[in-house]
């Protein structure tokens, strides 16, 4: 039963490998990306990628703030057309303060929230490459002592030069 599981499992992953490696051949093959790629920009994120992971959380977690300032920008914006001008400068003073401590507190949390996530995944791919990873079997001899299941002679062919 152990063993179904087990080729069932590495079945599954090798069938998310495949389906991982479409997707990003997919991406790798945009026109927009490709374009990217070939800027200074896009060169430059590709020799640092620890940069560009950081870079990346730090958009996604900094999209919520910038909407917020906007969407208070905009209200006073509309609270200025009915003639409440002084407040709208103090409005959209206090909202860009506030956006800049927050984007900065953020760009700390993205740090290292991609250094935990590059971490974790080190570690948990570490450890399915030794989960998953052929071992030969070992069977015990007659005095007890373990042995590798293939015999000396198995393995001369192996290593010839």
């Amino acid at each position: 039963m152990a063993k179904e599981e087990l080729w069932s499992i590495s079945r599954n992953l090798q069938e998310l490998q495949k389906k991982l490696s479409l997707l990003i051949d997919s991406f790798q093959n945009n026109s927009k990306v490709v374009a990217f790629m070939k800027s200074p920009v896009g060169q430059y994120l590709d020799r640092h990628p620890f940069l560009a992971f950081t870079l990346l959380v730090f958009i996604v977690m900094s999209a919520v703030p910038v909407g917020f300032f906007l969407l208070i920008v905009i209200l006073t914006s509309l609270a200025a057309l009915l003639g409440v001008i002084i407040l709208e400068g103090l409005v959209i003073a206090v909202g860009g303060l506030s956006l800049l401590c927050i984007l900065c507190g953020l760009g700390f949390v993205s740090l290292v929230m991609s250094g935990m996530m590059i971490a974790s995944y080190v570690v948990v791919s570490s450890l399915i490459n030794y989960w998953f990873s052929p071992r030969p079997l070992i069977q015990q001899n007659t005095n007890g002592d373990f042995l590798p299941a293939m015999k000396s002679a198995d393995f001369e062919g192996l290593y010839q030069e």
